[in-house]
């Protein structure tokens, strides 16, 4: 890949109640945000839809994919187009498998804006600056369900 080549994934947004699922990024060298908190996802195959790389991808990384799945908007930088899509965590995290990734977890809110988490893997970690966007962004729009405590029921 050509350092100008866009590179197009798709990404989840995984809430349970007023929490979210995110994954501890590998610490490697050559891929983006490494050790930093981002959201589940990866890049479309040739042919596949963003929704449908989202679905394989969840099953790859955690072992499961909710049922339903809406697009929650698109987000484009210099170097990735990001397809983002937001559901329901349906199963606790002890049901999920990690297949990818350092570490997970649930993030709350506070977490979200402070901008890192603590991992007992890892320690403090950062969240990925697009990724800890896109949450503010759905937290923005979804602030009276989250007050409620009741999540976002879409």
């Amino acid at each position: 890949m050509s350092e100008t080549e866009l590179v197009v994934v798709a990404i989840a947004i995984l809430h349970q109640g007023d929490r979210f699922l995110m994954q501890l990024r590998d610490d490697i060298p050559g891929i983006l945000y490494p050790g930093h908190w981002g959201l589940f996802g990866g890049h479309l195959e040739p042919g596949e839809t963003p929704e449908v790389a989202l679905r394989r991808e969840l099953v790859e990384e955690i072992g499961y994919c909710p049922p339903q799945l809406a697009l929650f908007g698109e987000y484009a930088d210099a170097r990735v187009v990001r397809y983002v899509f937001q559901g329901a965590l349906e199963v606790g995290l002890e049901a999920l498998v990690l297949g990818e990734g350092w570490d997970f977890a649930l993030l709350t809110v506070e977490e979200i804006q402070k901008g890192d988490r603590f991992s007992p893997k890892a320690g403090v970690r950062p969240l990925g600056t697009p990724h800890q966007r896109i949450l503010l962004d759905f937290i923005a729009q979804n602030r009276s369900e989250l007050a409620r405590g009741g999540g976002c029921g879409f």
